[in-house]
């Protein structure tokens, strides 16, 4: 990229050629571990609160905890494939550990064994998914980026909504019964580990890394403004979206039956899926920064349906929303990391950008929940949309100040 080109803004040259086998396979690792953990995922929120008798701020703990070591654990693992020069490996062990803790989830006695299951998923989840982004990036002519991220997303977004209809299915056919289904989501995870074994192939390294492990400020400073300005705009999204298990117990609020309460992640990432994969192909057309800012303006709309919501309907329609803003700005924010990144540096800057994010998102889970104890479930999603408006207003902001420099060093 041009030294002075705005990087929420860089059209890549088209390109018609195919993407790379390994994306296609990763994605249907992506596919299949996503079936294993949201069976389990679309199901925990409720069976903490009504088998386990846990409250609204003790699951926005559980995932905003969760989800932050998943991000936060990027950034040792990115780094450490960057050092090493090898993705795969990261990537197989972080599969393998979200595979194997699924059991846990069955045997666990009360809530200690599930935070800990919980845990273990989403610490597999963050060593293995910098070293994937970049290897993605890797793998893929630069041109072809936002298409392959989008790919990547699609897939994993299939395996999202397929997830929840297993898991009402299974529900359904053994009577209710959240531990055998917990068992039976074991089975899709070993098969993304086997597919990841035997399907992804690496590049071989053309050169020994020239990086320290872990850390060092030469490392960073290799990572410039634009790489920073991405890390910034991506962690102000984050803020403005908690846990998508608020969905889940707003729709049990309002009185979905249990068994049905997965249908709103299936509406979620159904969204997600079919607009992930177009959305990226578009920003390698066109560039990132519309896109992002439309899907800002969609989660807003979004929380404000969830938040009025007097009926079922206005749940499932904020969950359409809500997944249409996830398929119009997570595969484009990778694609601007590995846009703004030397090749060499690739993994640690997915796993910086996942311990910022992570920050984020465990902040504003912690919020959520606290807003939903205290003032209600229309608070969490009020006080959602406001900081997505935020969020909205400070990006434009800070790409106009940006565009206004380029103009003023071209």
């Amino acid at each position: 990229m041009p030294s002075g080109s705005d990087p929420l803004n860089h059209p890549e040259s088209r390109s018609t050629g195919r993407l790379p086998p390994t994306v296609w396979a990763l994605g249907f690792v992506s596919l299949f571990m996503d079936i294993s953990s949201e069976i389990v995922h679309s199901l925990l929120p409720v069976y903490l609160v009504t088998v386990l008798g846990a409250g609204a701020q003790t699951v926005g703990m559980i995932e905003g905890v969760a989800e932050a070591t998943a991000m936060m654990t990027r950034i040792f693992s990115g780094a450490l494939s960057d050092w090493l020069g090898r993705r795969k490996i990261l990537a197989l062990a972080g599969y393998t550990l979200g595979a194997l803790s699924k059991p846990l989830f069955a045997v666990a006695p009360g809530i200690g064994l599930v935070f800990t299951a919980r845990f273990i998923d989403r610490i597999g989840k963050g060593v293995r998914g910098a070293p994937r982004d970049a290897l993605v990036a890797d793998v893929t002519p630069p041109a072809q980026r936002g298409a392959a991220y989008g790919l990547r997303q699609s897939l994993d977004s299939v395996g999202a909504f397929a997830g929840p209809l297993f898991a009402i299915g299974l529900m359904l056919l053994t009577g209710n019964r959240f531990r055998t289904v917990f068992w039976l989501a074991f089975i899709p995870g070993i098969l993304a580990v086997l597919i990841l074994l035997f399907w992804v192939r690496e590049p071989a390294i053309s050169s020994p890394r020239k990086f320290k492990f872990p850390f060092t400020r030469q490392n960073l400073s290799f990572l410039d403004r634009r790489y920073w300005l991405v890390v910034l705009v991506g962690a102000v999204f984050t803020l403005a979206r908690f846990s998508e298990a608020f969905l889940l117990l707003r729709a049990e609020d309002l009185g979905l039956q249990i068994v049905l309460i997965p249908l709103v992640l299936v509406i979620m990432n159904i969204a997600y899926s079919l607009t992930a994969y177009p959305a990226g192909k578009l920003s390698d057309r066109i560039g990132r920064r519309g896109l992002m800012a439309f899907g800002l303006a969609v989660l807003i709309t979004s929380d404000l349906l969830l938040a009025l919501a007097g009926n079922i309907w206005w749940v499932f329609a904020g969950a359409a929303l809500w997944g249409l803003h996830l398929g119009l700005t997570q595969g484009i924010l990778s694609a601007l990391i590995a846009d703004a990144t030397v090749p060499q540096l690739r993994g640690t800057a997915f796993g910086v950008f996942g311990l910022i994010s992570g920050v984020s998102i465990l902040l504003a889970s912690l919020l959520a929940g606290w807003l939903w104890q205290q003032f209600g479930a229309d608070a969490t999603f009020f006080g959602g949309a406001l900081f997505a408006a935020v969020a909205l207003v400070g990006f434009l902001l800070v790409n106009s100040n940006l565009q206004s420099e380029n103009k003023k060093t071209g």
